[in-house]
This record gives C-alpha cells, sequence and structure tokens, in this order.
C-alpha cells in the first residue's frame, strides 16, 4: 500500500470514529470478554499436558514394576475440574463478547446510515449529475454492509487473535526457550506472506467494489426504464449490457479472491514445517529428560494457538480489505462540500405575491458558460411559457429558481429578494411542481396527495381532487382513495398520476406554480382533464410552463425562447409569430405534424 493510499485508509478510518466513540463502553465490555477468553485458552494446554503427563508417568512407573495399573485419578480429575473452568469462562465471555459487539456495531452502522441520508439530502444537485442513482444506493446499502460485516468479525477476530498470541508465546518461552524461538519464526514469516498478498489483491478489490457499484446503477436504470426498453426493442441491447457489467464484477471479484486465497495454504504450509522442526526438537529433549511428553503435546497446542489467529486475520483480509474499499466510498461522499451555506440571518417573505426576476444572470456546469447574461421580468400572476429546442436552458432555468443550482454571475429575485438570501426550504416551499417525470410513493392516493400539505383535512384534499377533474377517478378505484399505488405507480396511467401531482400542487396552494413537460406523453381526452386542471391551479398564481407542444401555450401571457441558454425572442404568441423568427418556425413545424 504507497503512502497516498495508506494516508487515505487513516483519513477513512478516522472518519469512522466518530459512529463507533458513542459506543465505547460495550466495546471496552467485549476487550475484558476478549481477555478472559485468551486467559482461558491460554492456561488450559497446561493442565491439558499435566493430565498427559501424569498418565505417562503413572504407566510407565507400572511397566517398570511390572505391576497394575495404577493411576493417580484424584490428581487427574483436579486437573480437569480446572480445564472445565477454563472451558465454561471461555464459552459465557465468548458468549457476552459477542452480542455485545453486535449491538456496538449495529447500532455504529444505524447512526452512518442516518449520516449518509443525511449528507444526500444536503448535497448539491451537482452530485447527483455525475453520479448514477444505482451507485449512491450502493454506497448506503452494500458498502455499509460490507463495512458492518468486516467489524462484526475481524474485530472480534484480530483483538482475541493478538492478545492470544502473546498469551501462546508468553507460555511457550516459559516452557522452553529454543522451540519457542522455532515457534516465533510462525510470525514473520506469515506476515510477509500476508503483506504480498494483500498488496497484490488490493486494487483489485477496489475494482470489485466499483465494479458492484456500476451493477447496481444498470439494473436500476434497466428496471426504471423497463417499459421503454420493451418498445423500442431494445432487450437484446440491455442483456448485452448487463451480461458485459456483470462478467466485469465476475472478472475483478475471481481476480480478488483468487489472489487472496493464497494466504491460507502459504501460512499453513509454515505452520506445518514449524511443527515438524519443534516435534523433533522436542522428542530428543524428552528423550535427554530435559522436557516432559506433556510439554511437547501443550507446546504444539500453542504453536496452532499462534497459527490460528495469523490465519484467521489472513483469511479475513480479503473482506478487511473489501471493507476499506467500501469505508472509502462512503467516506467520500460523507467528505463531498455540501450546498452553500445560507445566509444568517436569512430574509424572509410573508405574503408571497409571485414577482421573478432574473437580472444579469450567468451560469455554466464546470467551466463551459450555458447562460451569459439572462434578463428576465415576471409579474405577479402570469403565466410564463418556456419553449425552446432540447438542451438548450429550460430546464436549468427552472432549477436556478429553485436554487438547485447557483448562479455564477448576477441575482434571482422573487418579490425583490435575492432568492440567495432565504433559507432554500422556505424558497422552495414557495413552489409547487407537476412534472413529466412524476413522483407518486409507495401508498395510498390519499397520502399522495396529502403529501402537499400533510396537515390538510380530509375535506379539502376531495376538494383538491375535484379541481384536479380526478376525483372521479378516484372513486372507480377499489378502494377510492384509499387505494394503494405501488412503488412504481405502474398500476395507473401517466395522465392519472400527472393530475393526482395537479391535486397535491392545488393543495399545497403554492405562490408560484412549475409545469414541466406536463401535458406531453397523454392522450387527447387526459389533455384536455389536464389542460382544465392547469388552469384552475395557475389561476391567480405565478406559473412557469415549460411545453413541447407550443399549441397548449398559446394563451400564455409570456413566452420565452430559450436557445443556447439565453433568451433569444420573448412576448405572446401572436407577437412572436409576427416576428416570424423562430418560434414561428417552431410552431409551423409542430401544427404541419399535427395536421399531418
Amino acid at each position: 500500500m504507497n503512502k497516498h493510499k495508506l494516508s487515505k485508509a487513516k483519513r477513512d478510518i478516522k472518519g469512522l470514529m466518530p459512529f463507533i466513540a458513542p459506543y465505547k463502553w460495550q466495546l471496552f465490555g467485549v476487550v475484558l470478554m476478549i481477555i478472559v477468553t485468551t486467559v482461558s485458552l491460554g492456561l488450559a494446554p497446561g493442565y491439558e499436558g499435566k493430565i498427559t503427563t501424569r498418565l505417562m508417568q503413572d504407566v510407565t512407573t507400572s511397566l517398570e514394576n511390572k505391576t497394575s495399573i495404577q493411576v493417580h485419578f484424584d490428581q487427574v480429575l483436579r486437573y480437569m475440574t480446572i480445564l472445565f473452568g477454563f472451558y465454561l469462562a471461555k464459552t459465557f465471555s465468548q458468549a457476552f463478547g459477542t452480542i455485545w459487539l453486535t449491538n456496538a456495531i449495529q447500532h455504529s452502522m444505524r447512526d452512518l446510515r442516518s449520516a449518509m441520508m443525511n449528507k444526500i439530502r444536503k448535497l448539491p444537485v451537482r452530485y447527483f449529475d455525475s453520479h448514477h442513482y444505482g451507485d449512491v444506493l450502493s454506497r448506503i446499502t452494500n458498502d455499509i454492509d460490507a463495512i458492518s460485516n468486516a467489524l462484526q468479525q475481524s474485530v472480534l477476530q484480530v483483538l482475541s487473535g493478538i492478545l492470544t498470541i502473546l498469551m501462546a508465546l508468553f507460555m511457550m518461552f516459559s516452557t522452553n526457550v529454543t522451540m519457542a524461538c522455532i515457534a516465533f519464526m510462525i510470525i514473520p514469516l506469515t506476515l510477509l506472506i500476508t503483506q504480498f498478498v494483500v498488496r497484490k489483491s488490493q486494487k483489485l478489490f477496489q475494482a470489485q467494489q466499483n465494479a458492484l457499484g456500476d451493477l447496481n446503477g444498470a439494473i436500476t436504470e434497466m428496471y426504471t426504464g423497463y417499459n421503454e426498453i420493451l418498445l423500442y426493442n431494445k432487450q437484446e441491447e440491455s442483456i448485452h449490457k448487463f451480461k458485459t457489467i456483470n462478467e466485469n464484477l465476475r472478472k475483478n471479484a475471481s481476480r480478488a479472491q483468487f489472489v487472496s486465497s493464497a494466504i491460507g495454504p502459504l501460512n499453513s504450509f509454515v505452520t506445518y514445517c514449524t511443527i515438524g522442526v519443534v516435534a523433533v526438537v522436542g522428542t530428543i529433549d524428552i528423550i535427554h529428560g530435559r522436557l516432559q511428553v506433556g510439554n511437547l503435546q501443550a507446546f504444539v497446542r500453542y504453536i496452532w494457538q499462534v497459527n490460528d489467529p495469523l490465519s484467521q486475520v489472513s483469511n479475513l483480509s480479503s473482506q478487511i480489505q473489501s471493507a476499506f474499499a467500501a469505508l472509502g466510498r462512503v467516506m467520500d461522499v460523507l467528505n463531498e462540500p455540501e450546498e452553500v451555506a445560507e445566509k444568517q440571518p436569512a430574509e424572509t417573505l410573508e405574503n408571497v405575491k409571485g414577482n421573478v426576476s432574473f437580472s444579469h444572470v450567468k451560469f455554466g456546469y464546470n467551466d463551459e458558460i450555458l447562460m451569459k447574461d439572462l434578463n428576465l421580468e415576471v409579474k405577479s400572476g402570469q403565466m410564463v411559457a418556456i419553449v425552446g429546442p432540447t438542451g438548450a436552458g429550460k430546464t436549468t432555468l427552472i432549477n436556478l429558481l429553485l436554487r438547485f443550482y447557483d448562479v455564477k454571475g448576477g441575482s434571482i429575485k422573487i418579490d425583490g429578494v435575492d432568492i440567495r438570501d432565504m433559507k432554500r426550504g422556505e424558497l422552495r416551499s414557495m413552489f409547487g411542481m407537476v412534472l413529466q417525470d412524476t413522483w407518486l410513493f409507495n401508498g395510498s392516493v390519499y397520502d399522495n396527495i396529502r403529501y402537499g400539505r400533510l396537515d390538510a383535512r380530509n375535506d379539502e384534499i376531495v376538494e383538491a381532487a375535484k379541481m384536479a377533474n380526478v376525483d372521479h377517478f378516484i372513486r372507480t378505484l377499489p378502494e377510492g382513495y384509499h387505494s394503494f399505488i405501488n412503488e412504481e405507480a405502474n398500476n395507473i396511467s401517466q395522465g392519472e398520476k400527472q393530475l393526482l401531482t395537479i391535486a397535491r400542487a392545488i393543495l399545497k396552494n403554492p405562490s408560484i406554480l412549475i409545469l414541466d413537460e406536463a401535458t406531453s406523453s397523454v392522450d387527447t381526452r387526459l389533455e384536455k382533464m389536464l389542460q382544465d386542471a392547469m388552469q384552475k391551479v395557475m389561476k391567480g398564481r405565478t406559473s412557469f410552463v415549460i411545453a413541447h407542444r407550443l399549441s397548449t401555450i398559446r394563451n400564455a401571457d409570456l413566452i420565452l425562447v430559450i436557445q443556447n441558454g439565453d433568451i433569444v425572442e420573448q412576448g405572446t404568441h401572436e407577437s412572436l409569430m409576427e416576428q416570424k423568427g423562430f418560434y414561428e418556425k417552431l410552431y409551423n413545424s409542430q401544427f404541419q405534424e399535427e395536421e399531418e
């Protein structure tokens, strides 16, 4: 691991500590239980050896004296009782340690997920422009699960492993220094093998974690765009894309696991060789009377007590590396710069009228300037239609108004107050939105409408539905207003979804309304209902309408024609048609298409 990666790993661990620190007393209890377990394991082999030595001595003495075998069962029983106490302490300490550790880790991961959700809520919209939904989801779910699993399994094994090794080494050096020095060689050899393999596999595990995020993103896109895939007969292409990403994940996972799995066999080979050498040395000492058989038996057990933690840590290396990669991805999100801080104290607007002004607005993505000098005055209650080719900057204009992005120059004001001087929540509470890509959540029709104003009464919800021309449709559903809408809302039509979102907007009673492509994908009957509902909701409030079908906005008070981020034409439908500019050509081309 190079210095840069090591430095990042340290920063990531430091970033994780605030989520673990609140549960330090439970972790302290875990450490106490690990100590009890380690002491029990460290002392047990000595008494096992004493039983073996006692039995060997009794049998040897009886054979030498040519008498029946006499065993000192009182001593053997005493040793077995002590062993039983050690094993009982080990069992209970392991159980309590696991319970306390699980509780601490799961609470920490709950807090980490909450921090991730809070962070995502504060991230600027531009972050989601460059990160797939599936990748963000993978960081909250898969990556945090990887951290949780690694902590749950590795913390206990690493801490107990270190203490077990120290205890085993102490007992070995107390028994026989020569054999202890031979056995001690296991540690540096194992660490060298582990370091070598980990260095080789670190990049592979990072690639595996990234490939998993790509796979989640691909699956999410395929699921959310399932109808379009069927419509355009792109099943084969989507399957091919999935297979390519899936195969990439397989390759990266196989490489990472193959390289990391070499640690166990290599370390076991070193251990078996060490035991062989110790057995030869120990047997010679036994022959010369310098060592008892029980001591050699205990010594072999101590060697395994050194080997087992090293093997466990080695086997955990793949999981630990995956966890480090996952932790890095999680911390990357938590370290992302948040939205520009709100002004303190913030300006407040009471009795919002809806006057909107763009003054010399400059904006662009990264270094690419989209809007150079945009100026616009909208009076309270006006209906403003925004038209233009795809990518011209129509949606960007709305995003700036909602402060999803901040302008790079100039200002946007509502009733004379710069929106950068307001709290974002207060600013956005002034708006109601009806989008082409409607958002309805898992729940009843009633709850989806009530989302516009959670304290609304039943009669207000019904009245909003009536104004939106959706009350009749709702009453035809099996359970009326209590009918369930599934997660993707695919059990109702697109037009009905939009009517429900209009009802939600009516219930909210916003000062400014935004209609984004609200009638571009529905049939004629529903379009008429939508137009009627929109006229009701727009009445008396400032409204911004984005539409490709220009026939729907002929009655707008002001039509803005946007190209390359700038307003190239503006006026009423009649005045723009008289100018015979871009709008007139666009309108006539659509009219001819509708005639055909």
